[in-house]
């Protein structure tokens, strides 16, 4: 005898699939935007069609943190030292908040709890400690560069729409004989490009890390 189907998986549908169209969904419009009846609608699906695959609206919120996260992950450790893994982790973290930035509020308030986002977790947790961190060390330096990643997207998303007041163009109006360095980088562009800053900040705390976290480590 077969197991009878759900209603969800009778509609079709899968975890993925759904956590996919929510995704589109908060990419369009924002998280505000996202409910259960939208999505099924957006799917063609009742809204109750969708519980058979996220118990609840929290379910949800934290799929998209997984999708996110996951999405993020280096595919392989094994082949590089653990200052490739977190600069790759690091980078790729900043692309996909970048692409979906709608999903930057819950990435920022919503801890790891589904699997799949504890198994990434995990993972990052494992190159660390193989590579000779302590445990607790090993946390923190996993925790500070997603919580500097996170940060910095948030700050492009939100500094990068600024006109008016705060501005490079407004900026460069300012009194040169008093800000003679704040309206000179504003003219010439110096350490205004995010790219450039995000990789310096992420190899200052690579290299914090080396120095206090895993001295003896030898495979940087």
């Amino acid at each position: 005898m077969t197991a009878k189907r759900t209603r969800g998986e009778r509609a079709g549908l899968t975890r993925d699939q759904i956590l996919d169209a929510a995704l589109d969904l908060v990419d369009r419009e924002g998280v505000k935007a996202l409910t259960m009846r939208r999505l099924g609608a957006a799917l063609g699906v009742e809204a109750m069609t969708l519980y058979h695959h996220v118990p609840n609206k929290d379910a949800l919120l934290d799929g998209l943190v997984e999708r996110v996260f996951g999405r993020a992950l280096p595919v392989a450790a094994e082949d590089t030292g653990w200052r490739d893994w977190l600069r790759a982790y690091a980078g790729s973290l900043r692309t996909t908040l970048l692409r979906h930035p709608g999903v930057l509020p819950l990435a920022a308030s919503r801890p790891a709890v589904t699997p799949a986002t504890l198994d990434a977790v995990e993972r990052g947790l494992g190159v660390l400690t193989g590579a000779g961190f302590p445990l607790g060390r090993a946390v923190h330096a996993l925790n500070t560069l997603s919580l500097l990643v996170i940060a910095h997207t948030a700050a492009e998303d939100t500094v990068g729409a600024v006109e008016g007041a705060g501005s490079a163009a407004w900026l460069r109006t300012l009194e040169a004989g008093r800000y003679p360095l704040v309206t000179e980088a504003a003219r010439s562009g110096a350490g205004t490009d995010d790219g450039e800053r995000f990789a310096f900040a992420v190899e200052a705390l690579l290299a914090g890390f080396a120095a206090t976290a895993a001295p003896a480590s030898p495979h940087g």
